[in-house]
């Protein structure tokens, strides 16, 4: 089994913390909690984390800030983040994703639903590419191994699914994806993600990497069928 993944709930609603609390230590993790986003950060600096569970309505610090202070750590911008949602903030659920969050999970749910989305991206967020390999394209340097990207010489801070889903695309320059293989090679079997995720997730990546996201020159579309890498 390995070692056991070590979880943070951040959430100010105290019955639904135990509620999680209990269930994901019921499928092996060690879960940790914090009741709003100050005390979160402090123990996310000191301690040693796996995955965090973060809801967006924070005393103090939001979820949204929350989640952007960790994207632009170098230290946490890989950390994984599901975000807690309230019901039909459809706006929230997107922005969530812009700014980073790998996943989200809409109040309310099944501890069951939320067990298979804390498993599901923890696989993709963990998995080891196939070969230890530098791609390179343009300005852009892709290092398999230490999963990392830098533009210009200079390090990009992408989430473990953002990086994923570069790779994913780099490997197989000039091959057209629509969403439903996007969704199917990142995110497999996970049957709470929309389409749109992807394109949310493409938006994002095209920020991070480049010159004019409006006139793309890596991952590019092709109108009505989907997207591919283009690098030069």
């Amino acid at each position: 089994m390995g070692i056991p993944k070590h979880i943070l709930v951040v959430d100010d609603e105290a019955d639904l913390v135990e509620l999680v609390t209990y269930n994901l230590k019921k499928e092996g993790f060690i879960v940790d909690s914090a009741p709003d986003g100050e005390t979160a950060l402090k123990k996310i600096r000191k301690g040693k984390y796996d995955l965090i569970i973060l809801d967006l309505m924070l005393p103090g610090i939001q979820g949204m800030e929350l989640c952007r202070i960790l994207r632009n750590d170098p230290k946490t911008s890989s950390l994984p983040i599901i975000m807690l949602t309230a019901k039909g903030e459809e706006v929230d659920k997107i922005l969530g994703l812009e700014i980073g969050a790998d996943d989200y999970i809409t109040k309310p749910f099944s501890p069951r639903e939320l067990a298979a989305r804390v498993k599901a991206v923890l696989r993709r967020t963990t998995e080891k590419p196939a070969a230890d390999k530098i791609i390179e394209a343009g300005d852009l340097v892709i290092n398999k191994e230490t999963y990392s990207v830098t533009n210009k010489g200079l390090p990009v801070k992408l989430s473990a699914t953002e990086f994923k889903l570069l790779l994913f695309l780099a490997e197989r320059r000039g091959k057209i994806f629509n969403r439903d293989q996007i969704l199917d090679a990142i995110w497999r079997d996970e049957a709470f993600v929309e389409p749109r995720t992807v394109d949310v997730h493409i938006r994002r990546l095209r920020s991070q990497i480049e010159e004019d996201p409006a006139q793309p020159g890596y991952i590019k579309t092709m109108r009505g069928i989907g997207y591919f890498f283009d690098g030069k």
